[in-house]
């Protein structure tokens, strides 16, 4: 009761004034933050360099290139090795000891220089005996036709006894000496044969000991040493794997450039060709041809083998090298070619080209051959119209753009 009196006895006004303080307050505050967002928000404008609100009437610069005719060409790259043009292991004709070796690993040589001298004793002795058996049947020829000489002298001289008297001598005896004369000369004959094989056997050992004397077969370089002084070579001219050879010569100045070809690309393959041949290690580009093909193709790798002729004069290509071979496969002569970067993705390209108004037009176009840079149009464009490259974002088909020509960078492939 006495609260409740108390209350009662509170002036009116004081009652009012503590209950609209309240909404007083709030509204205060929100007049407040609205002021400080406004203030920020009018600096942040006052900025130099801030961002100005778009301009509907201003175009925007868009980078263009000319629709141009040219040749397109399409390639692949290969990988190819070096190996020698000619490329031997040199083995001993005859069996025999090395006595004197001169050359080694990087020794150049030329045709018919001397590389190594071998010793074998019993060849010697084979010659000796062969010349004592020629000289022997010389002998035997000369009795043969002295045995000769007289028998037929003696048949001549019956003979002509006959002729001048008849039945001066018994025809018996006639015939015995025609027999004698007949079977001289068949000796004779057969001392003549003898001497012819023993000069042959003769001439055979002497050339077996020319081959004592090694010597190059053609100008090269030896790339491989196997025997010493007093090696024992066994003589290369059966099949037996055993023969250890005496030196490896390789042919430098004239290059194999030997690489594969993928089954898919063969079609293109003729002697004449040219391609681009770059050597990684000498940081060198050339031009070659192919020279030779396998024509058959390895049934394990489905490539078939190619080889260009590379001179090499200098020496400064290596056996071994790597080189990349370019090999052109298909072109197109004199069509119209837009970049790469102005055309858009999928099946169905379309680029955005320049007006004559200053509007952006998007066409759909056709497209042939392509490389990695280019491509050919074959429908939806017209030599010199002015085409967008690079960034396709935020452009819209009937706008305003202000072209601006740009010369796109050469990208060269490296062999």
């Amino acid at each position: 009761m006495k609260e409740r009196e108390t209350e009662a006895i509170r002036p009116p006004t004081l009652t009012r004034r503590r209950r609209r303080l309240p909404r007083f307050s709030r509204l205060t505050v929100a007049v407040i933050v609205l002021l400080v967002i406004g203030i920020g928000f009018w600096r942040l404008l006052s900025k130099p360099g801030s961002a100005q609100p778009p301009n509907p009437t201003e175009s925007k610069t868009v980078a263009v290139v000319k629709v141009v005719r040219k040749t397109l060409k399409t390639d692949s790259t290969l990988q190819a090795e070096f190996i020698p043009y000619q490329d031997i292991l040199i083995h001993a004709k005859v069996s025999g000891y090395v006595s004197m070796i001169r050359v080694d690993i990087g020794d150049r040589v030329k045709q018919g220089e001397l590389l190594a001298t071998l010793e074998v004793p019993e060849l010697q002795d084979n010659i000796n005996k062969a010349k004592a058996g020629l000289s022997a049947t010389e002998q035997e020829i000369a009795r043969a036709q002295a045995n000769y000489d007289n028998l037929h002298q003696i048949y001549g001289r019956l003979h002509e006894v006959v002729k001048a008297h008849p039945n001066l001598i018994a025809q018996q005896d006639l015939d015995t000496a025609m027999s004698k004369e007949e079977a001289a000369l068949d000796a004779l004959g057969d001392s003549e044969q003898h001497r012819q094989e023993a000069q042959a056997e003769l001439g055979r050992l002497n050339t077996l000991a020319g081959y004592e004397k090694i010597t190059a077969p053609f100008d090269g370089i030896i790339t491989k040493r196997f025997a010493d002084l007093g090696s024992l070579i066994q003589m290369g001219t059966s099949s037996n794997t055993q023969a250890l050879p005496l030196v490896e010569l390789a042919q430098d100045d004239l290059l194999r450039l030997r690489f594969p070809v993928p089954e898919a690309q063969t079609p293109f393959i003729e002697n004449g060709l040219q391609v681009q041949v770059t050597i990684p290690t000498l940081n060198k580009t050339f031009v070659g041809k192919i020279v030779r093909s396998a024509w058959d193709i390895s049934r394990s790798t489905r490539t078939m083998t190619t080889e260009v002729d590379v001179k090499n004069p200098e020496g400064r290509i290596k056996a071994g090298m790597y080189a990349a071979v370019k090999l052109p496969l298909t072109q197109a002569k004199n069509v119209l070619v837009v970049p790469l970067q102005a055309l858009s993705s999928g099946d169905n390209p379309s680029v955005f080209v320049s007006s004559k108004d200053g509007k952006l037009e998007e066409r759909l176009v056709k497209t042939g051959l392509r490389t990695a840079t280019e491509a050919e149009v074959t429908n939806g464009l017209s030599e010199g119209d002015l085409v967008v490259v690079g960034n396709r974002s935020g452009l819209i088909a009937g706008e305003k753009a202000e072209p601006k020509l740009v010369a796109l960078p050469e990208i060269t492939e490296e062999g």
